[in-house]
């Protein structure tokens, strides 16, 4: 599987992410499901401190202790938890930050982070604040990089002016265009790569997506009405007969930008993460196509935070 380098840093990821959310509190399944993702030429795992409250990290630091030097680990910090309650507040202040680093490192028993990201953030943010503590944990040798998880384009757009960060994840998929309007040139300029999350817009992009369909979007989905988001799903089946799976496509899409570095699904079976990686990762979508898929879709523009 090919391999992109992160902004400016050390860091090279594969091109597919496993995004560790779904996977379940069953350890053997989750080190089952990452045992296949990694078999299949995933390096990238990524987590957050508050998936599960805690566990998500815990599982994954017990499922992937021994081959750690094989995978590249990212996680992120910002939501303030209590893993009893179950309630969490925003805090990106500097104390919380590298706390929360000690305590990730200590769940999925490893004494350093990839990447760690913030994982929100606002315009009134302390941002100065935010920025330091990662540049200190990166100094001290915790961390190898560090970005924002975020959809906000005024935050990332600060981030990108006040940091020296490698990377940004954001929403973006065939459905979700928002980051071509200006975020994803902007940020290729700046050498910052983008973890794309959410390329199969919540499976309805997938093989299978009618059943996603009908479960999550029966009033619509980002300004797209049921009748439009069901030619969409007739349109995919048909470019796919020719030889793409409906994943392929969907992924390959997000990926043609050159500031994209990995595109991150979700999983839950084994099934799910056959269907991401079982196909040819290092060959990328012509330019015919990509073409051809753009003009299925909108490219909707960002509405709020801008």
């Amino acid at each position: 599987m090919q391999k992109n380098r992160l902004g400016q840093s050390s860091v090279h990821v594969s091109n597919l992410t496993l995004g560790c959310m779904s996977l379940g509190t069953d350890p053997d399944n989750v080190a089952s499901l990452i045992d296949q993702a990694l078999d299949a030429g995933i390096n990238h795992l990524d987590t957050a401190d508050l998936y599960d409250f805690g566990m998500n990290e815990t599982l994954i630091g017990d499922a992937i202790h021994e081959r750690r030097k094989d995978i590249v680990l990212t996680s992120k910090v910002g939501n303030h938890f209590d893993a009893t309650k179950k309630d969490w507040f925003w805090d990106p202040s500097k104390d919380h930050i590298k706390n929360g680093l000690k305590e990730s490192l200590r769940r999925l028993q490893t004494d350093y982070l990839d990447v760690y990201m913030l994982h929100g953030g606002t315009i009134d943010d302390p941002i100065d604040e935010s920025i330091a503590a990662f540049e200190e944990l990166k100094e001290e040798g915790l961390i190898l990089a560090y970005g924002i998880s975020s959809i906000r384009s005024n935050v990332i757009r600060e981030y990108v002016q006040r940091s020296n960060m490698d990377v940004v994840m954001m929403q973006y998929s065939l459905l979700d265009r928002r980051p071509e309007e200006a975020m994803l040139d902007l940020l290729h300029e700046h050498n910052i790569s983008v973890l794309a999350r959410g390329p199969l817009a919540k499976g309805i992009l997938a093989d299978g997506g009618s059943r996603q369909l009908d479960a999550k979007a029966q009033d619509g989905l980002l300004g797209y009405s049921y009748p439009e988001l069901e030619m969409i799903h007739e349109e995919l089946s048909r470019i796919g007969g020719f030889g793409n799976t409906r994943n392929e496509l969907a992924l390959k899409y997000v990926l043609r930008h050159p500031a994209v570095a990995s595109a991150v699904f979700g999983a839950s079976s084994p099934e799910q993460i056959k269907a991401n990686t079982d196909w040819k990762t290092e060959e990328p979508l012509s330019k015919d196509l990509y073409h051809q898929l753009a003009g299925l879709t909108k490219p909707i523009q960002y509405t709020n935070h801008r």
